[in-house]
C-alpha cells in the first residue's frame, strides 16, 4: 500500500517559515548582546537580560495565542504572528536606548511565539496521520539547522558587515515569510470548540492537560541542554578549545538531520518508546563526555551524541504531545509543548548560574548528564508504561 504524501506544497511551505523565523532568532540572539555592550555600554548582565527576554515574550506569545488559535484560525493566526515580526524586526533600526532595546526584544519574542505555534500546529494538521512522527521529525529538521546556520552567519556577519545591513536582512527574510505564507492551504479542522467560549477563568484554557506530561519531560530535557547553549562557549575558553567549539553545532545538526528521517519512521512502527529511550542514554552520554572534554574528538563527539539525544527527543516529544490529544486541542497542545521546552531553555541558564559559582563547567556538565538519565525513569510513569500498552493493545 503507498504511503500517503508527506512533501507536499503546504508542508515545505510551512517549513520553511519556520526555518526563517527560527534562523532570524538564532542569528540575532549570538549578536544582540555584543551590540548592546558596544551601542549602549550595557553592562554584562544587561546584555544577558537583552538576549533572554525575548524568550520571555515568545513564552507569553505562546500562552496568549494557544486558546484563541482555534477560534481564530490557523491561518489568520499564522499571518497575524507574521506581520508583528515584521514590525517588530524593524523596530531594532530605532535606537532609543537601553530600555527601547528591551520592549523591542520582548515584542519580537512575543510575535515570534505566536507565528512560530501556529506553523507548529498547522503543520501537525497537514501531515498524514500514519506519518506523523516522520513529518515532525523532518518539520523539526527546519529549526535545527537554524541552530547551526543562524549562529554561524550572525557571528562572521557581525566581524564583515554593519549591524544595520544585519538587521535589514532579518527584516527581509521576515517580509519573505510573510510572503510565502499566502500560498499555504490550510484543512478545515472537524469538531473545533470554541473554548474562549468557556465561562470564568480555567487552565485548560491556555494549557493542554493531556500534553503535560511529556511536556514536563521536555521542560527538564530543556533545561539541562540550555546549559550547552548558553556555555559552551566559556567552556571551551576555560579547556583551550575556542576554535573547535565553533564546529560544535555544526556537528549536533548534521546529527540529527541524519538521523531524524530514521527516528521518525521508528517511532511510527515501533512507538516513541523505541525511540526515547535510547536518546535518554545517548544525551546523558553526550553530557558526561562534555563534562570530560579535553580535546578537539571528545568535545565533537559530545556533540554528536547530544545531537543525537537531544535533538531526536525534541521531535518525538512534540509528536507525543500531539498525539495524546484529541484533534480540537491540538493547537493548545503544540503551544503547550513549546511553552514547557522555551521555559526550560530560557530560564535554565539564569538558575544554572547560581550553581556555577560553587562548581566548574565541567562538574555541571556531569551532573546534569545524570539528571539527564535519571529522567528516563519519570519519563517511564509518565508516559513510557502507558505507551507500551497502547503498542502492545495494536499488536
Amino acid at each position: 500500500m503507498n504511503k500517503p504524501k508527506l512533501w507536499t506544497k503546504d508542508f515545505i511551505i510551512v517549513s520553511g517559515v519556520n526555518f526563517l523565523l527560527s534562523l532570524i532568532f538564532y542569528l540575532l540572539i549570538v549578536i544582540i548582546g555584543v551590540y548592546a555592550v558596544n551601542e549602549y555600554h550595557a553592562t554584562t548582565s544587561q546584555a544577558g537580560l537583552i538576549t533572554g527576554i525575548f524568550i520571555v515574550g515568545t513564552l507569553i506569545g505562546r500562552l496568549l495565542i494557544g486558546r484563541s488559535m482555534d477560534s481564530i484560525g490557523l491561518k489568520r493566526t499564522l499571518f497575524i504572528g507574521l506581520i508583528l515580526f515584521v514590525l517588530t524586526t524593524a523596530l531594532y533600526f530605532i535606537q532609543l536606548g537601553i530600555t527601547f532595546l528591551l520592549i523591542t526584544r520582548l515584542l519580537h519574542g512575543f510575535a515570534l511565539g505566536i507565528a512560530s505555534t501556529a506553523a507548529g500546529t498547522i503543520v501537525a494538521q497537514i501531515i498524514p496521520k500514519k506519518r506523523k512522527g516522520e513529518g515532525i521529525g523532518y518539520y523539526s529538521m527546519s529549526s535545527t539547522l537554524s541552530t547551526a546556520i543562524g549562529p554561524f552567519f550572525g557571528l562572521y556577519m557581525i566581524q564583515h558587515a554593519s549591524i544595520q545591513f544585519i538587521f535589514g536582512l532579518c527584516l527581509a527574510l521576515g517580509i519573505f515569510s510573510l510572503i510565502t505564507a499566502f500560498f499555504v492551504n490550510v484543512p478545515a479542522l472537524e469538531g473545533i470548540t470554541n473554548i474562549n467560549g468557556i465561562k470564568g477563568f480555567k487552565l485548560s484554557q491556555l494549557i493542554e492537560p493531556k500534553a503535560i506530561p511529556i511536556a514536563m519531560i521536555t521542560l527538564i530535557l530543556g533545561f539541562c541542554y540550555s546549559s550547552v547553549l548558553s556555555f559552551i562557549s566559556f567552556y571551551a575558553i576555560e579547556i583551550d578549545l575556542v576554535r573547535t567549539a565553533s564546529f560544535f553545532f555544526l556537528v549536533y545538526s548534521i546529527a540529527v538531520l541524519f538521523s531524524r528521517p530514521f527516528t521518525g519512521r521508528l517511532m511510527d512502527v515501533k512507538g516513541a518508546n523505541y525511540v526515547m529511550y535510547p536518546s535518554f542514554v545517548l544525551f546523558a552520554a553526550g553530557m558526561l563526555l562534555l563534562g570530560t572534554a579535553h580535546s578537539s574528538f571528545t568535545l565533537l563527539l559530545a556533540g554528536i551524541l547530544i545531537g543525537l539525544g537531544f535533538g531526536n527527543m525534541q521531535s518525538c516529544s512534540q509528536a507525543i504531545a500531539i498525539k495524546v490529544t484529541p484533534p480540537q486541542r491540538m493547537g493548545l497542545a503544540t503551544s503547550t509543548f513549546f511553552i514547557f521546552l522555551d521555559a526550560g531553555l530560557g530560564f535554565g541558564p539564569y538558575l544554572l548560574g547560581f550553581f556555577l559559582p560553587f562548581s566548574s563547567f565541567s562538574t555541571l556538565y556531569m551532573i546534569l548528564g545524570v539528571v539527564v538519565l535519571g529522567t528516563s525513569g519519570l519519563y517511564f510513569f509518565l508516559h513510557g508504561k502507558k505507551e507500551k500498552a497502547s503498542m502492545n493493545a495494536m499488536l
